[in-house]
């Protein structure tokens, strides 16, 4: 076409296009305002005539530019009824590129720009808005003085008008809202506020709870909550306010309306305010003044701004900026400030001097942003706002205006109400507007409960908000794509804001006819304007970016799986701010969904195939997200995910992979998130624990818990927590029927809201724990929650802890826990108080296994055998105050135990106790310690329980401040007891003398008692008929009191023991003690200890030969006693003069002891200890031929002398003369490598010599350990010992001498890969096996070629080869003499091509390892060469039997080479492939290798993918596998169906002997099938099922069908209660071959293991965090009485208290093979310490007993480990050796 016929065309269109729109002005009104959104359309003048004003719309929107005008014209053909004539030449001539001339020629519509922007004004602010006069720059130059003298008379005028000038361009901004065709009017005007919640301290004066609900129903419903935001406690200094909510609150959206109210002159108290999007000023690249910013990218004043900002300065109070969107701040500013405040510097470097008030001091700041880490220069004082989006209310009225005056007003209000679901979601404004937009379109042609249906996830509402406005007749799938792509580039490149040419122009007209996209002005800097657009919300554009990435054919469906990650939004976040794909991967998941494949085929053009495969593999990356275990913020946007999917197979996958104890820590939780997690948990089997700590939850985000039957446990820990979270939390209680715990702690909740709670609480029957700890409850409220909580029929615990507690309220309390008939026990602690109940009569009978109940006679016993335990520590209680406590409990039941330590009774409130314990019928103890006792208050106590019938030990210490009454078991309880501990043998050493009954044992130690004292306390002890056991040790009696209780002594009566230890005694008080004793009849049992400064040789000597005329003595201590260089000589010969000594410890020569066996005792071992003795070689020899007299040696230790190599050689030479059976140390005596070598030199002439190890390093260690019997091998161990190459053959030649198998570990003793071939190639024995174990860091690195290679250099056969990288540990077996193999001399022969290294390395392979019967490769990195080296190797291997490769990484086509090599092996016997990264293709692949491995005994295939397909085919192999003994499948997920398919397996393996299930997410449903066919293998002895949800049912089946011989049980964390573990432990009682027994980490309460029988082989016993208390000690110590072989007992993190301790150190010294016994993390006290360490000292088997993390104070720790080292108090375990003399 040329020129003037493309001009007259033009001419003509343009007036058919001008005719056409003056029939619909408001639509061009539209979208001018859209394309020129600084455009102010009230400008025109009124007089001018419609078509006039098209024209003149028109000409501005073409001299925009081609792309404006192109997308323009776009939307007249997309959105109006346009002729197929008229539209056809629109989009060919301007709806492209090339139809856009220089200039049209229009008449007098084409006036220059100039004179059309004549006399306008435009506005350019931060959002859009505001009027900007023509530019001049702010603040970037001071005026002249001239001109500033001349303006300030206008000073007032100028500011006044400007102010006036801001609130009209507010005004005009928000005072008209053009409504685009086909929306409802109410969509522009609905405002529904949300719910704001204040955090920390900052709330406002008349704010009485934490939640700003406003009231929804008002008539102006909104200003009372929002104009709190403006009323803090801030007085003084920056008033910053920080609004903080999740995207789609309408943190925004109040931005503006702030604007609009302060626009209407609602909020008065500020003059001038100025908005400020974070997301435009990142755009501005300049540095800026403020002046700059409020007038130059705002609104600038007509004159005067220097005078206007002047005066906003002066009146800052009344000055309000609003920073929207400070999570997206760019150029992070730093804290410390370089340049002045008047400085130009970055938008967010004046953010920081306005909140820091170094700008505009006084002015008010309100900031908006997403949850996370904030900026550093936010003031410390600044309020922080919570907002929550809707609660159910906000939700109906927001909906009922937004459908005002509209015909589906009703329905769409029914829709929402019968669609929970729908609720949740539209709980976020964003997400509810845009449900409304979905109903608004299909309500009209849908029916009743149809329309909700079409809206079950926000990615669908989203779906069907883009068909529902897509116009009709427009190509919809190009233009979704168009604009998915400009959305997902966005993000990518970090874009929210875009600019005309970003856009293509069809898309820009799709985007604005559908309104999806948004306009407005930006500045980019001083005087530069543009139009931008973005997507009306950030997930708006994030739904877009998913769509394109799953229906773009460019976009590679294998890169899907990369946009499928999780986000963590912890409050303290690393990252400067959030990222814009956080919310990508819940869209990218529902559109997975299988409701959106019609649309996405639509979308893409292509078939469901096509679509599918890639939903597939969104789906594929969620199942192993699934399956991991993730952080709580992970967890709750993975739930989003999934939800959003519709899968019920991927929820309950995810739902089975949850762990029992889910934990959210300190970060925001809204009712979306917990209705996503609800909505998850619906799908799990197993119950599941809850725990909330720190996270600001939204008020009434409890409601979406409703009805969600899985929570067990429900916790929550936080001070945001108010009256309308309680209440919203008491209308989802009684809907929880499994909720058996509810904790809610450390909350703001008044008692408007308990007494909410308290309500609800009576209807759940079920709870079993209620704790409300420090939630400043008074007196009043507490007394309601006991009466009301106590009523609960299963209730057992509540824990009222750390609220207010007046005097007279304790005492209410202790009265309700005395009349109370379920309470057993009140502990009121400081600030504790918790009450703990018994279980309901029905359930006590089901645990106890009765059948029935004997109805109103057995109710009648059960009142009459309650029992109380009343602790009430540290409370101040006084002397009245107990006084009406005896009255109370002189009317009560019979009291278990009573606690009053640490308060105020002082003497006559003890006193007054001590007389009524015997009234009060006490069954156990009765403590006063700590009540400010002294010595003339002990004489008190004496004489009050002087003729208690029932009393059995007082034990007084007024150092340690403890009193203690513990009183006689009734007869029959001890009766029991009694019978039980008869059924033990004769593996438990039995005390010489049992205790009578009633005997009474006074214990009044560290009293400071002196000889003064002693009359009047023998004349208050006289009274007592029964004293049995007299303790006085540490006091000060001196040798006057030893001489005066010498007299004192026959006038106290018949008296089994007596203690005199720690009392400053000399030797001359002990013989005279000793001829006192002499003529008593009663006494059996003596134990001196002495303190001297030095004593003596020839003193030494006396006391010596005195000793075996006192046949009573047990212990002779001579403490801090300085002895001579020829003491130890001494001692030694003192085993052959003394036949009763049974041990010698002499320490620094300062320190000795002593031990006698008794007379009844027979002859057995002896053991000397003599260290740290400056031994040295002249004294070997001596020490030797004394030592070679005694008997039996069963240990010596020599260590921390003076030997060196000398003394060694010789002790070495008289080593054989020496009857050492057990064990030889010489630690630490200077030994070097020349010592070791000797040691390998004479170890054959040793033969009972079974193992030595030597560590010359800084360890300095030296041990010999023998046996009784000549050994049929040896073992030795050296250990850093700096070999150099000359001393290989030594070691070499030592090693040849020996005639027996030898073990040889070599660790770190600088043994290069030269010297190890060497050491191979010298070592040769006649016949015999030789074990080498080399631990070298260059083993780590060498690879598993070199080392190969070093085998081939060996002399003997190499029948064991290990391999462990990480350990750095090379482990060989040879055998001598070396033999061929007739099979592998064949192969070899076969294998003779040796052109290459490779075959040369396997020819050699063949021939030193042709008997090689085990190979172990552990974490190490197979390549491709040396997976093909054993390829061939496994070839020739035709005697391997077992085969380990774990923990390592291999290729693909490395497992290719495994796999052939290995189905060559076809008598393999183990086969371990566990922990390795195959991936589940790999694993597939490995399953080649069980085929025909019918010899196979044990096979591990733990921690790998045995899902999907892969576990049917294992399944099968193993049915061929008839001989298999162990099975090890752990950690692999196989869930409820695998448990099946191997339940169904079973019975096929009559050998099995071991399986290992652990951690295999396997529920009740997996675990009783399980149970059902493991009773079928009748030789199974290891059972390992923890970390499966298995439950009570499948303790049940186990139970009914126990392995007869069970060795090991281990079911950890199985979620078994008290009824599961009691059955179970009825089965196991009595079973004779159990050895290891662990129910760690389930809640067994009172179900912890009861024996009637024993176990008399159990050796350890782990339970771990059982929720065990002081109510189980006592029956729990007798069954661990019954079971003598107990090496190790684990009770840690549990609650057991002083009462389990008193049990514990009750039963320890009968506990002759107890080694460990773990008890940190309770609430043992200093006073359990103290009695464990007594019980201790009388166990001297056991190694540690570990109290780590419970009440103890530092002080008493180290008193204690003074006296008792093998108490552990650290946190890292020690781990002993094993303790001398055992």
């Amino acid at each position: 076409m040329d020129p003037v016929s493309l001009q007259l065309g033009t001419k003509n269109l343009w007036s058919l296009l001008v005719r056409l729109l003056s029939k619909d002005p408001q639509w061009l009104n539209a979208k001018v305002k859209f394309f020129l959104p600084k455009m102010d359309l009230s400008s025109r003048s009124k007089a001018e005539d419609a078509t006039q004003g098209v024209m003149l719309q028109l000409n501005r929107l073409y001299t925009q530019g081609q792309a404006t005008w192109q997308a323009f014209i776009h939307c007249v053909c997309m959105e109006l009824d346009v002729p197929l004539d008229l539209e056809v030449p629109l989009l060919s001539t301007w709806g492209h590129g090339d139809g856009f001339p220089s200039q049209l020629e229009t008449g007098e519509e084409s006036q220059p720009e100039s004179q059309l922007h004549h006399g306008e004004s435009w506005g350019c602010g931060a959002g859009g808005g505001g009027l900007k006069r023509p530019h001049q720059s702010c603040g970037s130059s001071p005026r002249p003085k001239q001109c500033r003298k001349q303006q300030l008379g206008g000073y007032e005028e100028l500011a006044k008008r400007y102010l006036q000038l801001l609130r009209s361009s507010a005004q005009q901004r928000y005072g008209s809202r053009t409504r685009r065709p086909g929306q409802p009017l109410a969509f522009h005007q609905a405002y529904i506020p949300p719910i704001l919640q204040w955090s920390r301290a900052t709330a406002p004066f008349n704010t009485q709870e934490g939640a700003i609900l406003g009231d929804p129903k008002a008539e102006d419903g909104t200003e009372a909550s929002i104009l709190d935001l403006f009323n803090t406690k801030a007085d003084k200094g920056p008033r910053v306010t920080v609004l903080l909510g999740k995207a789609g609150m309408g943190k925004t959206t109040l931005a503006h309306r702030l604007c609009q109210k302060w626009a209407d002159g609602q909020l008065d108290r500020f003059q001038a305010l100025f908005l400020f999007e974070f997301r435009q000023l990142n755009l501005i690249t300049e540095l800026l003044t403020l002046p700059q910013l409020l007038f130059d990218l705002y609104l600038s004043p007509e004159a005067g701004p220097d005078l206007v900002f002047q005066y906003l300065e002066e009146n800052a109070k009344g000055v309000l900026l609003i920073f929207d969107g400070l999570d997206q701040a760019l150029h992070p500013h730093s804290s410390k400030d370089t340049a002045g405040p008047e400085a130009p510097s970055p938008a967010l470097a004046l953010f920081s001097g306005l909140c820091k008030g170094t700008l505009l001091p006084g002015c008010w700041v309100l900031a908006t942003s997403r949850p996370g880490k904030l900026p550093d220069c936010l003031p410390t004082e600044a309020a922080m706002v919570h907002m929550w989006g809707f609660d159910r209310p906000r939700v109906e009225e927001y909906v009922g205006h937004f459908f005002s005056n509209q015909p589906w007003q009703e329905a769409a209000l029914a829709e929402l109400r019968e669609n929970r679901h729908l609720q949740s979601m539209c709980a976020v404004p964003a997400v509810c507007q845009v449900t409304c937009l979905c109903l608004y379109h299909l309500l009209p042609s849908s029916s009743p409960g149809q329309s909700a249906a079409l809206l079950p996830t926000v990615t669908q509402n989203y779906v069907q908000l883009v068909s529902t406005l897509g116009p009709r007749g427009h190509p919809l799938p190009e233009s979704l794509l168009g604009l998915s792509e400009v959305a997902l580039r966005g993000l990518e490149t970090g874009k929210v804001i875009f600019s005309v040419g970003d856009i293509p122009p069809p898309m820009m007209a799709f985007g604005a006819a559908l309104g999806l996209l948004t306009s407005f002005c930006i500045c980019t800097g001083p005087g530069h304007q543009e139009t931008g657009y973005a997507f009306t919300h950030l997930s708006l554009q994030e739904f877009f970016a998913a769509l394109h990435l799953m229906a773009s054919p460019e976009v590679d469906k294998n890169a899907l799986a990369h946009y499928v990650t999780l986000s963590s939004r912890w409050v303290l976040r690393t990252k400067a701010r959030l990222g814009l794909l956080d919310h990508l991967p819940t869209f990218l998941a529902g559109l997975a969904s299988r409701a959106c494949c019609p649309f996405l085929s639509h979308v893409a053009q292509r078939d469901e195939v096509w679509v599918g495969a890639r939903q597939a593999e969104v789906m594929q990356a969620l199942r192993k997200l699934a399956t991991r275990r993730l952080t709580g913020p992970k967890v709750v946007a993975l739930c989003h995910c999934v939800g959003e999917t519709q899968e019920p197979e991927l929820a309950s996958l995810m739902a089975q992979s949850l762990p029992c104890h889910l934990s959210f820590h300190n970060f925001p939780l809204t009712y979306a998130d917990l209705a996503s997690l609800n909505n998850i948990l619906g799908h799990r089997n197993a119950p599941i624990q809850l725990d909330f700590e720190g996270c600001p939850l939204e008020p009434h985000c409890p409601e979406a818990l409703a009805g969600c039957k899985q929570v067990e446990n429900l916790s929550f820990k936080s001070r945001k927590c108010g009256d309308a979270f309680a209440e919203a939390l008491s209308r989802s209680l009684p809907t929880m029927g499994s909720l058996k715990k509810l904790g809610l702690v450390g909350s703001k909740i008044t008692a408007q809201g308990i007494g909410r709670l308290v309500q609800a609480l009576p209807l759940c029957p079920q709870l079993e724990e209620v704790s409300f700890q420090d939630n400043q409850l008074k007196d009043g409220v507490l007394l309601n929650i006991v009466e009301v909580l106590l009523c609960l029929p299963r209730l057992q615990k509540l824990d009222l802890s750390r609220n207010s507690v007046s005097m007279s309220t304790l005492l209410c309390l202790t009265k309700v826990a005395i009349t109370s008939p379920a309470v057993r026990m009140l502990q009121v602690r400081e600030a504790d108080l918790i009450f703990l109940l018994s279980p309901p009569t029905e359930t006590a009978a089901e645990l106890q296994g009765a059948s029935d109940l004997q109805g109103n006679a057995s109710q009648r016993k059960e009142a009459q055998s309650r029992s109380l335990a009343l602790r009430l520590q540290q409370c101040q209680l006084r002397v009245h105050d107990v006084q009406e406590l005896i009255a109370q409990l002189q009317e009560g039941p019979h009291l278990d135990k009573v606690d009053l330590s640490g308060n105020q009774l002082d003497n006559e409130g003890c006193r007054l106790m001590a007389e009524a314990a015997a009234q009060l019928d006490i069954t156990r103890n009765l403590d006063l310690s700590d009540n400010g006792l002294s010595v003339d208050g002990v004489y008190g106590v004496l004489s009050a329980v002087s003729m208690c019938q029932t009393l059995a030990e007082l034990h007084i210490s007024l150092l340690r401040k403890t009193v203690v009454l513990t009183f006689a078991l009734e007869q029959e309880e001890q009766g029991g007891i009694q019978e039980r501990a008869a059924l033990r043998d004769g593996l438990m050493r039995q005390m010489p003398c049992e205790l009578p009954p009633h005997s009474t044992r006074i214990r009044l130690t560290h009293c400071g008692l002196q000889a003064k004292h002693l009359a009047q306390l023998c004349r208050a002890l006289g009274g007592s008929c029964r004293l049995s056991h007299l303790d006085f040790s540490g006091n000060a009696l001196g040798d006057e009191g030893a001489a005066q209780l010498a007299q004192l002594l026959p006038g106290l009566g018949t008296l089994q023991s007596l203690n005199l230890s720690e009392n400053g005694l000399s030797l001359d008080s002990v013989f005279i003690l000793t001829q006192c004793f002499s003529t008593l009849q009663w006494l059996f049992h003596l134990e001196v200890k002495l303190s001297c400064e030095v004593l003596s040789d020839q003193s030494l000597e006396t006391l010596l030969n005195h000793l075996p005329w006192l046949p009573q003595l047990s212990l002779l201590q001579l403490s801090e006693t300085r002895l001579s260089p020829r003491s130890p000589l001494m001692l030694a010969d003192l085993f052959s003069l003394c036949p009763q000594v049974q041990k010698v410890d002499l320490r620094s020569l300062y320190h000795t002891t002593l031990r006698f066996r008794s007379s009844e005792e027979q002859k057995g071992e002896y053991c000397g200890r003599f260290t740290d003795c400056a031994l040295s070689r002249e004294h070997m020899e001596p020490l030797c031929w004394l030592l070679s007299k005694c008997e039996d040696l069963n240990q010596l230790d020599l260590s921390a002398n003076l030997l060196g190599d000398d003394g060694l050689q010789c002790l070495l030479e008289c080593l054989p003369q020496l009857p050492i059976s057990a064990s030889l140390d010489l630690s630490h005596n200077s030994i070097s490598v020349e010592g070791a070598l000797c040691l390998v030199k004479t170890l054959p002439s040793c033969p009972r010599v079974r193992e030595a190890s030597v560590n010359l390093g800084s360890e300095q260690s030296f041990w010999i350990h023998f046996s009784r019997q000549e050994e049929a091998g040896k073992t030795l161990r050296l250990s850093q010992c700096s070999f150099r190459p000359e001393h290989v053959p030594r070691l070499a030649t030592g090693l040849n001498q020996a005639l027996k198998p030898t073990a040889l570990t070599l660790t770190q003793c600088c043994l290069g890969l030269k010297q190890l071939t060497v050491l191979l190639s010298l070592v040769r024995w006649p016949v015999g096996v030789f074990n080498l174990r080399v631990e070298e860091p260059w083993v780590g690195k060498a690879g598993v070629l070199a080392l190969l290679e070093v085998c081939t250099q060996a002399s003997g056969n190499i029948t064991e080869i290990s391999i462990a990288e990480a350990q750095q540990q090379l482990c060989l077996q040879l055998e001598f003499p070396r033999q061929e193999n007739p099979e592998a001399v064949a192969l070899r022969l076969a294998h003779c091509d040796l052109g290459t290294h490779h075959n040369l390395l396997v020819w050699q392979l063949m021939e030193t390892c042709a008997r090689l019967r085990q190979l172990s490769l552990s974490q190490v990195n197979l390549c491709d060469t040396s997976s093909l080296l054993l390829q061939s190797l496994l070839r020739s291997l035709s005697e391997l039997k077992t085969f380990r490769l774990t923990c390592s990484c291999v290729r693909s086509e490395g497992l290719v080479h495994l796999t052939s090599g290995l189905s060559h092996c076809l008598h393999l016997e183990e086969l371990d492939l566990s922990n390795n990264q195959f991936g589940e293709e790999g694993t597939r692949v490995l399953m080649g290798v069980l085929e025909g491995k019918c010899w196979l005994k044990r096979l591990d295939l733990s921690h790998l993918p045995l899902g999907g397909s892969i576990l049917p085919m294992l399944t099968q192999r193993l049915r061929h596998m008839t001989l298999l003994q162990s099975l090890r499948l752990s950690h692999n997920q196989i869930g409820d169906t695998g448990a099946q398919l191997l339940a169904a397996v079973l019975p096929w393996l009559p050998e099995l002997r071991k399986i290992d299930l652990s951690g295999n997410g396997i529920g009740p449903a997996g675990g009783v099938q399980l149970a059902e066919s493991l009773s079928l293998c009748r030789h199974l002895e290891e059972l390992m099922l923890g970390c499966n949800a298995l439950g009570d049912a499948t303790a049940l089946g186990l139970a009914q069908g126990l392995p007869r011989h069970l060795r090991i049980l281990h079911l950890p964390s199985s979620r078994l209660g008290p009824e599961g573990a009691l059955s179970l432990s009825q089965a196991l009682d009595g079973c004779p071959y159990v050895e290891e027994v662990s129910l760690a980490e389930n809640s067994l309460a009172r179900g912890i293991p009861q024996f009637c029988q024993g176990l008399p082989l159990l050796r350890r016993i782990d339970l771990v965090s059982c929720d065990i208390d002081d109510h189980t000690a006592k029956p729990l110590a007798a069954s661990l009485l019954l079971c003598p072989a107990l090496e190790e007992i684990l009770l840690s993190w549990n609650v057991l208290g002083d009462e389990a301790a008193a049990e514990l150190a009750r039963v320890l010294p009968q506990m002759g093979r107890l080694k460990r016994m773990d008890l940190e993390k309770n609430r043992i006290t200093a006073c359990g310490a103290w009695l464990l360490a007594e019980g201790l000292a009388q166990g001297s088997g056991i190694q540690v007993i570990r109290l780590w993390n419970n009440p103890i104070p530092p002080d008493t720790v180290r008193r204690l480990q003074r006296q008792e080292p093998r108490l552990d108090f650290a946190f890292f375990d020690k781990q002993p050796k094993a303790p001398w003399g055992t």
